[in-house]
């Protein structure tokens, strides 16, 4: 599922420019209209206001990120607490290295 605060991000990033700049004043809302969020408010300098076609070409990569934050989520509470870690490689870094692996097989990235 791709948002549409990902999709602008990524146009944003695509044309040099960042969310979190200052000088940008985006706000996006949703209208309870069932059609999903839109964008209310571009203020970009030098930056047009992205069409449709524009942001649904960031649909498929909007999708893959989605995809891979939950697993990057899922992996980072699966690996545990980094002073545990340490612990454990510091008595048996071989079986640190396999328990990682494993966590990494059964979360694959897109």
């Amino acid at each position: 599922m791709e948002k549409l605060s990902h999709k602008v991000k990524l146009y944003l990033k695509a044309n040099g420019k960042t969310w979190e700049a200052e000088e940008n004043r985006i706000v996006l809302v949703n209208n309870s209209d069932s059609n999903g969020d839109i964008i209310a408010t571009w203020n970009v300098g030098g930056l047009a206001k992205p069409t449709d076609e524009q942001l649904n070409s960031y649909s498929a990569q909007a999708g893959t990120d989605y995809d891979n934050n939950i697993v990057r989520a899922t992996r980072k509470n699966s690996y545990g607490d980094i002073g545990d870690q340490l612990d454990e490689i510091f008595k048996d870094i071989d079986a640190w290295k396999a328990r990682i692996q494993a966590i990494k097989d059964s979360n694959p990235k897109s």
